[in-house]
């Protein structure tokens, strides 16, 4: 099993406060980090780590000393980095707020995520080895749609649609969601792409236009929906610490488990499974990438 990311790559600048402050207010921080962040990478180092898979990673970094921090950060987790591409835009940035009940706000500078908007042979024979092709919502859509169209014939192809609002522009949904095999979205994300209120409604209406829809619940776990059939999975019981990129690692080792070709109900609930284990691991420990946990902690709580 190989998996190939297309997506954001960030800088990821982190401030630990009591509360996440109100408009005009100023607060002072306990702590200051900065580690490795970005959707995409986050799922790469997901896939590569908890997963345990061969992952190459497909962006774009600025030529600056963030860039060359990132690429380094991904190639230190084996992660295959010849298809990180080099910008004359500035790295993403990512401004973080984390408060004391491990709820945080994300302000996300694109940079040199948004500069590539098209696969060059090289990131398009990455993408066309891999046996799951995962995307994200931060880069732009003319890259997710190359990465569909260059994935190898019984690749599944994985959108987590985050941030949701590209894809309540019909015309884009209309193009891409009948390229994927599995949708991954949250509540908020699930309502906001199918355009009503209901849950149940929701999920009828988007499970109908992919082969497979994953919706992620928090402390409720997640549900899966495939064909006729739906599956509730659990989530793991644990105390948050800080729940950045969580959703990320989740969407990483779910990629990393799915078998290429015909998708079946057990699968999926295994892999999302893996996915909750690995996330449940990583919301007890701080920032994004550095709390990914390994395959082996993975497997111990899916074992315990």
């Amino acid at each position: 099993m190989t998996v190939a990311v297309v997506g954001s790559v960030n800088m990821d600048v982190v401030a630990r406060v009591p509360r996440i402050p109100g408009p005009g207010e100023t607060l002072l921080a306990s702590g200051f980090s900065r580690g490795g962040g970005g959707k995409g990478a986050n799922q790469a180092v997901g896939a590569a780590r908890a997963g345990g898979v061969p992952t190459s990673f497909i962006g774009a970094v600025g030529d600056d000393a963030d860039g060359a921090q990132l690429r380094e950060w991904l190639a230190d987790d084996g992660i295959d980095v010849s298809g990180l591409a080099t910008s004359s835009e500035p790295s993403g940035v990512a401004l973080i707020s984390v408060d004391d009940s491990a709820e945080n706000t994300i302000v996300v500078v694109a940079g040199a995520n948004h500069a590539l908007t098209e696969l060059t042979d090289e990131q398009r024979a990455l993408v066309a080895e891999a046996d799951a092709v995962a995307v994200q919502l931060e880069i732009p859509i003319a890259l997710v749609e190359a990465a569909a169209a260059a994935r190898s014939d019984g690749a599944q192809f994985v959108l987590n649609a985050a941030p949701s609002e590209l894809m309540t522009d019909e015309d884009v949904a209309a193009r891409v969601l009948p390229q994927v095999d599995v949708l991954i979205v949250n509540e908020h994300e699930l309502l906001d792409i199918a355009g009503v209120d209901d849950q149940d409604e929701a999920i009828d209406l988007l499970s109908g236009r992919v082969r497979a829809l994953v919706v992620t619940l928090g402390a409720e776990g997640s549900l899966i929906a495939l064909g006729d059939e739906r599956a509730q999975v659990p989530a793991f019981s644990v105390t948050p610490v800080d729940t950045t990129g969580a959703g990320d690692t989740f969407c990483g080792v779910l990629a990393a488990h799915l078998g290429r070709g015909e998708l079946r109900m057990s699968d999926l609930a295994e892999a999302a499974r893996a996915g909750a284990a690995a996330s449940a691991i990583a919301v007890t420990r701080t920032g994004a990438q550095p709390a990914v946990p390994t395959a082996a902690e993975v497997a111990e709580l899916l074992e315990g």
